[in-house]
């Protein structure tokens, strides 16, 4: 079995940001990066930086897509950062909205790590999730909130890694 930590992954907002990222479009121009894949020519697929396939791979961890893209992670957003296949999680049908406060995703998320270790990258997450997490969740969590108009930044996967850094045999 793995026990690897997981890091549960967001698409819109911490890998495709709301707005253009600071960098030249020349990059992604003359890459297959924004060449459409499976008949997906969705323009903000150009907002992908494909480094942060290397930098997720380097840390050490589970990846995991915990996004609204579910499957279609795998066939539009993996092989635009040269990520393997993830698995993916599945959600619930339910329409029970959750505990005050709570983002959709938490309760799911912590069920699906079954006590491993979690960072959770995402765009969305308060207090309210971090205070749920850890008064639910038996292994270590670090709920991480990207600012979504930017996307992943160098500041965020230190972060992640100085968390991972103070776990007991780290990645």
């Amino acid at each position: 079995m793995d026990n690897r930590p997981l890091i549960f992954l967001d698409v819109d907002g911490p890998l495709i940001p709301f707005k253009a990222r600071p960098v030249s479009r020349e990059r992604f121009v003359d890459s297959a990066v924004v060449q459409p894949l499976n008949g997906t020519g969705n323009p903000l697929l150009n907002r992908l930086d494909p480094d942060d396939g290397r930098r997720l791979l380097a840390l050490g961890c589970q990846l995991v897509w915990a996004t609204t893209w579910m499957a279609e992670a795998n066939e539009v957003i993996s092989p635009r950062l040269g990520l393997p296949d993830l698995p993916v999680v599945e959600w619930p049908d339910g329409d029970e909205d959750p505990e005050r406060g709570l983002h959709w995703k938490t309760v799911c998320l912590t069920q699906w790590a079954a006590g491993r270790p979690l960072v959770w990258l995402d765009d969305e997450t308060t207090d309210a999730d971090r205070r749920w997490v850890a008064a639910h969740h038996p292994g270590r969590a670090l709920l991480h909130r990207v600012e979504p108009y930017v996307g992943l930044t160098e500041a965020d996967f230190s972060a992640v890694r100085r968390w991972l850094g103070q776990g007991h045999g780290a990645a």
